[in-house]
């Protein structure tokens, strides 16, 4: 069965948002669905998007694993991002999370080393 993942992010006010994210992320938008709509295409058929529903934001929290952890939390702090916590499991599993200006959570997440 394929899947595809389209996972949304709710923000407060879309032109702060969609700076944060390119900041985060370290491009801009793949396409912009509309007005208040962005969308980033991480791999095919996984994307995430934030859309200006004030009423909803602060509330995402997700996670995406990468192969190589340590350099994209490197790339991500040369554009002037630092994570609001470093955590790595028992299973020695690693996590960064990044809070957006609404409170979202985005965290990256990397295999034991």
């Amino acid at each position: 069965m394929a899947l595809d993942l389209y996972a949304g992010i709710p923000v407060t006010e879309y032109a702060a948002a969609l700076k944060w994210y390119e900041q985060l992320l370290g491009s801009p938008p793949t396409f912009v669905a509309s007005d208040t709509e962005a969308v980033w295409e991480l791999a095919e058929h996984r994307a995430v998007f934030i859309e200006q529903r004030p009423e909803h934001a602060g509330h995402a929290m997700h996670t995406i694993f990468v192969d190589d952890f340590e350099a994209l939390v490197a790339q991500i702090a040369e554009r002037g991002l630092e994570p609001v916590e470093r955590e790595t499991y028992s299973n020695g599993v690693r996590k960064a999370t990044y809070r957006d200006p609404d409170g979202n959570e985005i965290g990256f997440g990397g295999a034991p080393v």
